[in-house]
């Protein structure tokens, strides 16, 4: 079987590592690209063409919700938001991106407040597995 392959946009080095760690642990996964944010991001969904794209918000340049508005416009992908600004209070943020497209949103892990990396991880790679699966429809720009 195929590798499912990931996207990774996201502006802080930690945590593209710490990604890039918990989804290659994964024998069915496999990092392709790595994106400081989300002009770069667009070049190499093109370049790449992702199975699974997982991208923050907050981003110098072109932040995670207009990325996900022109993935979806233009080359329609599962994208799995992983961000600060999706905790169960960020209401009007998950709306907006699930919205524009994303299929999931997953809050940052807190694993520098000792939070369970382990549990993080398996929930990662899971959420990545399932999105692998879905089909997406192009949502043109308004």
């Amino acid at each position: 079987m195929a590798k499912i392959k990931v996207l990774l946009v996201e502006d802080s080095d930690v945590a593209i590592n710490i990604y890039e760690k918990m989804l290659n642990s994964s024998p069915h996964i496999e990092v392709i690209g790595k994106a400081k944010d989300g002009k770069q991001g667009l070049s190499l969904v093109a370049q790449l063409n992702p199975d699974v794209i997982c991208t923050d918000l907050q981003m110098p340049q072109m932040d995670g919700l207009e990325f996900t508005k022109q993935v979806m416009a233009h080359h329609p992908t599962p994208i799995l938001v992983l961000s600060n600004a999706v905790q169960k209070s960020d209401v009007d943020n998950i709306y907006e991106v699930m919205k524009a497209g994303a299929v999931d949103v997953m809050a940052k892990p807190q694993t520098t407040l000792g939070g369970n990396t382990e549990s993080m991880q398996n929930e990662l790679v899971v959420k990545i597995r399932v999105l692998a699966t879905k089909k997406v429809k192009a949502i043109p720009l308004s």
